[in-house]
């Protein structure tokens, strides 16, 4: 089995390597001996990738890429992997059922697996194919014992021990059976919200933006969902919004912004909108492209309660000393390694198999 200091060293590579990809462009490095096989292969597969999935544009490919490269520290995988044991003494098969939403959205798992020691099966899915084989293929050149530990599945899963799957509400049910003799960790469907107190500045909605609107709104720690009280002037929220309006120049986004709005229009609901984003009064927590919905509160400690008995359904909170897990504005998409998707410690799960 490979020592946790190389897989630990193999990740850190890839971390490297994946620095000369940022929003801000390519940025090829001389110092990354690698290059030679994989700098020009990795531009074509984000070519790829985006023309594969319209969601993935190239500044939400390149955000996720850079996001991974700053997680993918000596350091960070270090103190990542001191919080549970993952010195196994015997390797499993894990399965990998990845969702699509955003670029390499399964790719924690995948991280997950491989520096637990265990060997992982990936089932992707048909909107995310492009870039997790190509970065495989890095790790097993770098760390050579990662051969043989890495495999991309077409068809049926077979020869497994375990499996982390995550999907929408309905296929967790399917996953929930088919699975149930397994250990398993399944995901569903999960939103995050945004908690608007008189705490929060005109900065924080400005970062706020960003919360919204990376991915389009698609992730699961997008907000989706406002809860503002009673009386709340809603400007300075749209104020905030505004540095963000060149998201209606595209076309998938603006289908979808004309599409909703023609819906709520038809079905006389009452919506504020500025041209690329509208806000509906909804006590739902998932809310269609390039929608927010949002909820008045009376109290504080009432809010508080609901979120608490809602939490399966939460993701992130983002508020500002409002509660003890919250996030802070503008942070709900640079995730720590440590900030585990439904809060399931998913390395303590696979140390126990």
């Amino acid at each position: 089995m490979i020592s946790i200091q190389n897989r630990i060293l193999a990740f850190s590579k890839l971390g490297h390597f994946l620095s000369q990809f940022k929003t801000s462009g390519f940025e090829k490095k001389e110092s990354i001996v690698d290059n030679i096989l994989f700098f020009e292969g990795f531009k074509h597969q984000i070519k790829l990738a985006q023309e594969k999935n319209s969601w993935f544009t190239k500044e939400n490919i390149l955000f996720s890429l850079e996001s991974w490269s700053e997680a993918l520290t000596e350091n960070n995988l270090q103190a990542f992997v001191n919080e549970v044991n993952t010195n196994n003494e015997t390797s499993k098969n894990v399965a990998v059922i990845m969702a699509g939403n955003i670029p390499l959205v399964g790719f924690h798992d995948f991280l997950s697996v491989l520096i637990s020691g265990h060997s992982v099966i990936v089932k992707q899915s048909s909107n995310d194919k492009h870039l997790l084989p190509f970065l495989g293929k890095f790790l097993e050149y770098v760390e050579p014992g990662f051969k043989g530990k890495i495999t991309f599945a077409e068809d049926k899963l077979t020869d497994f021990d375990a499996v982390i799957a995550t999907g929408s509400n309905n296929t967790a049910r399917y996953f929930d059976y088919y699975f149930k003799d397994k250990p398993n960790i399944i995901r569903k469907s999960r939103n995050s919200v945004a908690v608007i107190t008189d705490k929060v500045t005109d900065e924080d909605f400005e970062k706020l933006a960003d919360d919204v609107f990376q991915y389009f709104g698609l992730g699961c720690r997008s907000v989706s969902k406002l809860y503002v009280p009673k009386d709340f002037d809603f400007n300075p929220f749209f104020n905030g919004m505004f540095a963000k309006q060149e998201i209606i120049n595209n076309a998938k986004y603006a289908n979808n912004y004309d599409y909703n709005k023609a819906v709520y229009l038809m079905s006389e609901f009452d919506l504020l909108e500025n041209g690329f984003l509208m806000i509906k009064e909804d006590e739902s927590y998932s809310s269609p492209i390039a929608t927010i919905f949002y909820e008045y509160y009376d109290n504080e400690i009432d809010l508080k309660i609901k979120l608490h008995q809602d939490k399966d359904k939460i993701q992130c909170i983002v508020a500002k000393d409002f509660l003890e897990n919250e996030v802070a504005f503008g942070q709900t998409q640079q995730p720590k390694l440590h900030d585990y998707a439904d809060g399931v410690n998913t390395l303590e799960f696979l140390a126990k198999l």
